[in-house]
């Protein structure tokens, strides 16, 4: 069902290893990243120990590293690599004929949190 995911643009605008944010009124910025192999992801833009913006980072393989103390953060599951412990939520994206979609109840429940 197409409500169910709102197009927040096209792939293309998002530089391949790269970041765009989406605000959320109410509720926390969320991060889509591209990967170099064309993946995409979406978390909430901070990292778990911080709160550094990781859309700032510097993404690698599926990987983003906060620009303020270098956290290595998984794309698929906002879990902390290494050592570091913690974890910034996910949300549900997809990509459909060349635009990004997130989860329409993703962005409610983020913004309930906040």
């Amino acid at each position: 069902m197409i409500g169910d995911w709102i197009d927040i643009g096209a792939l293309a605008e998002i530089p391949l290893r790269g970041a765009r944010t989406v605000p959320v009124v109410g509720g926390e910025e969320i991060a889509i990243f591209r990967t170099g192999d064309n993946a995409v992801f979406a978390l909430v833009n901070r990292c778990p120990h911080k709160q550094g913006p990781l859309s700032q980072g510097i993404v690698h393989g599926h990987s983003v590293t906060c620009p303020l103390h270098n956290w290595k953060i998984a794309l698929a599951t906002g879990e902390a690599q290494g050592e570091d412990k913690g974890c910034t939520p996910t949300i549900p994206v997809k990509v459909d004929a060349g635009r990004v979609l997130i989860a329409r109840m993703a962005l409610l429940t983020t913004a309930l949190a906040a």
